[in-house]
């Protein structure tokens, strides 16, 4: 057996706990299943793919449960993975596998890549759809040095009280818990009420403020979601930190969506800290466009499409590419427009005005 133990905890996870251990099962890792109090039939379909089943008493905390399941593996690298997390397999190779202990030190933590179907558009405000949304999460680990801490959205911290040091692995995990907007609202629900209990606990954080907006954004309650993220981004932020530029570009979203243009203009000033990722020059064309600032609006989205690290897919391609193209056909740039609209492939947005336009 690979030295790596994989640590879940499941609570009435028996819709998808089955497809995510299957995926798991194929690499001889030690599957650790810690379940917090399922009524359905989440342990019987876990105990078909691993005998290491826990019970664990849910006392509103997150980290709790995950150190605890962290206990119980027989090895020191642990994996953490969410029952409704599948991994891709297609590009995974046996040899990737057995060296994953060997591409990061005991105290580094290793990065692995979540694939998340949000609700929200980018392509177009006016548009209808769903964006996939790339995560880099901090999920692999030597238990010897690091651990969770945090009731909610737990993070990663050392034992010796040194900053972590992450690292990438060529791990991605598909997210799809959040499919739905019932079940999209479920955990919203619940979620809120933990951040707002571990505010009242903790007092003013700007990570957990970050979250109480993300909560609200996630079920598109804008109003709510605006006085948290302004809130976060008045206290000392570190702009280095990942959830900083994720807190700014939801910020700019909440305004949009609430047609506060103007306002938004405001992160103009932003742009030469956050525009190393292409969601954020993305988000500054679709504020220039809803201003009418039209030439500006063009250059942040090919500067978006020079940038090749990102977060949603298609901001940095097909997505801006769209955005010229409606602006030049808004200009009357017919033929410009056409030849922006065919650079997008099968977007359908693109695909419907081409139909329009020939």
């Amino acid at each position: 057996m690979l030295p790596i133990s994989v640590c879940l905890i499941s609570k009435n996870e028996e819709k998808y706990i089955g497809e995510c251990l299957s995926r798991l099962i194929k690499y001889d890792w030690e599957i650790i299943v810690v379940d917090t109090g399922s009524t359905d039939r989440t342990i019987e379909i876990a105990l078909s793919y691993t005998p290491n089943i826990f019970h664990f008493d849910w006392i509103d905390d997150f980290s709790a449960a995950r150190n605890y399941s962290i206990a119980q593996a027989h090895n020191d690298y642990v994996l953490i993975v969410d029952c409704d997390e599948y991994l891709e397999n297609s590009s995974l190779t046996e040899e990737t596998v057995r060296n994953l202990p060997n591409l990061i030190s005991p105290k580094q933590v290793g990065m692995i890549c979540l694939r998340n179907i949000s609700s929200h558009t980018t392509g177009n405000l006016a548009e209808s759809s769903s964006d996939i949304i790339h995560e880099h999460i901090a999920r692999f680990f030597h238990r010897g040095y690091t651990y969770y801490q945090g009731s909610i959205h737990e993070q990663l911290v050392s034992r010796e009280g040194n900053v972590l040091s992450f690292t990438s692995l060529p791990l991605c995990f598909y997210h799809v818990g959040y499919s739905t907007d019932e079940i999209r609202a479920a955990k919203a629900d619940r979620n809120i009420t933990m951040l707002k209990q571990s505010l009242s606990n903790q007092g003013g954080n700007p990570y957990l403020y970050f979250q109480l907006g993300q909560s609200y954004f996630g079920i598109s309650d804008y109003e709510n979601a605006l006085p948290y993220f302004e809130k976060a981004l008045s206290m000392d932020v570190d702009e280095r930190e990942e959830y900083v530029q994720t807190l700014v570009e939801s910020y700019g979203y909440c305004l949009l969506y609430l047609k506060k243009y103007k306002a938004a203009l405001q992160l103009d000033g932003l742009y030469p800290i956050f525009s190393k990722r292409s969601d954020f020059a993305f988000l500054m064309g679709l504020i220039y466009m809803n201003n009418a600032m039209f030439e500006q609006a063009i250059a942040a989205f090919d500067h978006a499409v020079s940038i090749q690290r990102y977060a949603i897919e298609g901001v940095n391609s097909y997505k801006a590419f769209y955005n010229i193209g409606v602006i030049h056909e808004c200009m009357g740039h017919i033929s410009e427009a056409m030849k922006y609209y065919q650079k997008c492939g099968s977007y359908p947005p693109a695909l419907h005005r081409l139909d329009i336009l020939k």
